[in-house]
């Protein structure tokens, strides 16, 4: 056993369960999105590892594009309320659909303040699809479109979601023990 499986408490949701929703996902978006011009736009770092399995499960052309917004840093586990553009795309998104594709959806901050912006550069469209959802966090006025799993109030980490830049490539999402991110 890895090292980085002793720092879980449990795991919440499974490869295969990730893999099967990603599947679903994929299948939905490319239906809705049938004769459209999308651009799937991955937030940078976190999503990056659930964008590469979106994508390939996506059946219709797209784009991809990224970009790094941050309301966090370091090893801190609350939100700072500061949102801020550290990436920014190199696609024109005049006339495309655009398609947020992030790890999780949490208070909801980052995402509030991102696409007002990304709805002033002329896309058809903005939406969000997320692969997880914490709605009892959430402080902004925010959905998603497109959701894989809503999770409960605890601290996870796996497929993209980190505790200070580590455990991303763990194949599940896990509760990180307290003692881990209390030490």
């Amino acid at each position: 056993m890895q090292s980085m499986d002793r720092d879980i408490d449990h795991i919440l949701v499974t490869q295969a369960q990730l893999q099967q929703k990603v599947e679903e996902l994929g299948a939905q978006i490319s239906r809705d999105y049938a004769g459209r011009q999308l651009l799937l736009v991955s937030i940078l770092k976190g999503s990056v590892v659930f964008m590469a399995d979106l994508m390939r499960a996506v059946t219709i052309p797209c784009a991809i594009d990224f970009m790094v917004v941050s309301s966090y840093g370091g090893a801190n586990t609350e939100s700072t309320g500061l949102v801020k553009i550290v990436k920014d795309l190199d696609a024109d998104l005049t006339g495309k659909d655009v398609l947020i594709v992030e790890d999780i959806l949490d208070t909801g901050i980052t995402l509030s303040h991102l696409m007002p912006v990304l709805q002033l550069r002329n896309p058809n469209s903005v939406r969000l699809c997320t692969i997880l959802s914490k709605p009892s966090r959430r402080k902004a006025q925010i959905e998603p479109d497109y959701l894989g799993f809503e999770v409960p109030d605890e601290f996870v980490v796996g497929y993209g979601l980190d505790y200070d830049e580590t455990y991303r490539n763990l194949p599940y999402v896990g509760v990180l023990k307290p003692e881990i991110y209390n030490a």
